[in-house]
């Protein structure tokens, strides 16, 4: 008999998601049950209070960082620090928070450790095609190899992902922003000698700062079923570069490809690539980079020959929406959130006006705003994510109300956003933006066979092409259940002086407005359109899809543990779901060559949302733009 792995979810039925009740949040079993048995149904959604992206991460790591006055973390680095002297810029608030992020890692960092790997172990499972992690964005550590006056005291210090990164952010704000962003003309490395250059090994991305772990769950488990350097490899890269200046300052995807091409002729297997956030985007980007005669010139044939799976954890494949709001006014919904105490404690050590410029100067980042326009966000008065009683359409993605009868902005689309970004941004953002990516939708078969020629294109699923490699698996896991920005309420700022144009209405909290940010259906962090859409309906298109890869959906509703900071074994959460229990079974049996046991799962409305986006094949485009005609 076939089987499918699925998730038992207690009281799930086929009654309609809004008449539905909600159950109790219970630990989740992964059992083998035949395909032919589907549940549905929704869950229960949570509110977590961590703080993990972007500029609310710097947030967080202050309050780690005073932290370090308590008996909970032991912070050796920071022994020559005067922490009372501090303490009058950081909000008692970021104190209490960071002890109890730090208890409760104290106390949740061994949960299930290998225990999912045993009960494999148990079953048989053992190691089977190489594996290859690529980390997300921000999850890779950075550290310093110049060696000029400046640079010396950081040598082989991380001034990404490490307590020396705050030391280095207090006690020399001004020399770390030198560190940590770009140059602003080329996207390389800035001039006077510094080079930032990412950690290498598993080192690289198993723990983000001590005790808080990201890679790590998922190797102890890849370990206990055989897996150790020899036949896994971490690809690590920084995350900063622009996808293309990756290969020209790194020569990333050329060691990227020599690494699979070595692990494929050693060991006789093909490979299992699994890659998280913005590393999706990042192999998405390599497999056409690979086979380009402007790139790896390895040819179409090369991921069949190469690659067996693409593990797909929470991959923004359509962007993330957050990221807008982070590059238009360095803020989001993790810093809209906090008092007015909290932030002006953090804006002692970055400033919105700051935050803003460091993003901007990351143009990899960038890489992750809104792909698919309108078409896929929605117009002034709709959007295919719209649920119904919703008092404001998510489709207008910026709103603006008049601030004291002086300005008035109308409101935006996700388009028009975009537009508005570029219009108030600096000349050489721009230049980086419009010279890396392109976010458009192509409409015929044409136009996606004549963008594998365009590099700018490579990041975009909708422009682009899955490669020719029919044998090639993709399989799509991601969170869901967990409010997740969608759009947001803007007004023009207090300070005159301010350089930025406007920042979030904070004073506006109101049925699902909090705190000025609109919330909708994600992982906390990315959107369900965006990690749900091209897994779901746009690869299934021809053109986008014309070798047939398969793809399969286990879609993991976040049902976090209530005392737990990081949500525990059944967490959906963007960042955490890499320690949930199921994720890694399913990794494990992919990686094992069992994937073929794997059924799909799919419980949240992402079929009727993508059934929504004004995206067709090509028949039903040709039909669109005849009833165009004839309307006119």
């Amino acid at each position: 008999m076939s089987h499918a792995l699925r998730k038992r979810i207690p009281g799930r039925s086929s009654t309609p998601p809004e008449s539905r009740e909600e159950s109790p949040a219970k630990a989740e079993e992964v059992v083998l049950v035949p395909k032919s048995k589907v549940h549905h149904g929704k869950t229960r959604k949570r509110r977590n209070g961590l703080i993990f992206f972007l500029g609310g991460l710097f947030g967080i790591l202050v309050a780690g960082f005073f932290a370090g006055r308590s008996d909970l973390i032991d912070f050796p680095e920071f022994s020559e620090l005067s922490m009372d002297s501090l303490l009058d810029v950081l909000p008692a608030g970021f104190v209490n928070d960071a002890r109890d992020l730090a208890r409760g890692e104290r106390e949740a960092v061994n949960y299930d450790s290998f225990q999912v790997g045993l009960n494999l172990v148990a079953q048989g499972v053992r190691a089977n095609h190489p594996v290859i992690m690529v980390p997300g964005v921000i999850s890779t550590g950075l550290e310093s190899w110049g060696t000029t006056n400046a640079s010396r005291q950081y040598f082989r210090k991380r001034l990404w992902g490490s307590w020396s990164m705050m030391r280095a952010l207090v006690l020399d704000k001004e020399g770390w922003k030198k560190h940590i962003m770009l140059d602003k003309k080329t996207g390389l490395d800035p001039p006077g000698g510094i080079k930032l250059r990412a950690a290498q090994g598993f080192d690289a991305a198993d723990f983000f700062i001590t005790g808080y772990w990201i890679w790590n769950k998922i190797l102890e488990n890849l370990a206990t079923i055989g897996y150790d350097p020899t036949n896994s490899f971490t690809a690590a890269y920084d995350w900063r570069l622009s996808y293309a200046n990756l290969e020209v300052r790194d020569q990333y995807f050329s060691r990227l490809k020599m690494y699979v091409e070595m692990s494929n002729r050693v060991l006789k297997k093909k490979v299992v690539i699994v890659s998280h956030s913005m590393g999706s985007q990042v192999l998405f980007y390599f497999f056409h980079w690979v086979a380009s005669k402007n790139g790896g010139n390895a040819g179409d044939d090369w991921v069949e020959k190469n690659i067996d799976s693409w593990i797909n954890i929470s991959g923004c494949m359509l962007g993330a929406l957050k990221g807008l709001p982070a590059v238009l006014s360095g803020e989001m919904k993790d810093t809209a959130q906090l008092n007015a105490f909290a932030v002006y404690g953090l804006e002692k050590f970055l400033s919105r006006e700051e935050r803003a410029e460091i993003f901007r100067a990351m143009p990899g980042i960038s890489s992750m705003l809104p792909i698919g326009g309108n078409a896929v966000w929605g117009n002034a008065t709709w959007a295919p994510d719209d649920v119904p009683g919703q008092n404001v359409s998510f489709g207008s993605f910026l709103n603006f109300k008049e601030n004291n009868g002086s300005a008035h902005y109308r409101n935006l689309t996700v388009e028009q956003s975009m537009n508005y970004l570029l219009d108030v941004s600096e000349d050489w953002y721009n230049d980086q933006v419009k010279g890396s990516y392109s976010r458009g939708v192509a409409h015929t078969s044409a136009e996606v066979e004549a963008n594998e020629k365009d590099p700018k294109k490579w990041i975009n699923p909708l422009e682009t092409r899955l490669p020719l490699a029919p044998s090639l698996k993709i399989y799509c896991f991601y969170g869901i259940g967990k409010p997740t920005e969608r759009s947001y309420f803007y007004r023009k700022p207090d300070n005159p002086l301010s350089s930025l144009n406007i920042t979030i209405d904070t004073t506006l909290t109101m049925g699902n407005i909090d705190h000025g940010v609109i919330l909708g259906e994600g992982d906390g962090t990315v959107n369900l359109l965006s990690v749900g859409y091209m897994c779901n309906k746009g690869w299934h298109m021809k053109r986008y899809n014309p070798a047939g890869v398969k793809i399969k959906v286990f879609e993991m509703p976040h049902e976090p543990e209530r005392f737990s900071p990081r949500g525990g074994p059944n967490t959906g959460d963007h960042v955490d779901i890499l320690g949930r229990s199921s994720l890694n079974d399913l990794i494990l049996r992919v990686a094992a060559g069992k994937g073929d046991e794997i059924g799909e799962n799919v419980v949240s409305d992402i079929k009727t949302y993508a059934d929504r986006v004004k995206i067709y094949d090509e028949e039903g485009f040709f039909q669109t733009v005849l009833d165009k005609l004839e309307e006119l």
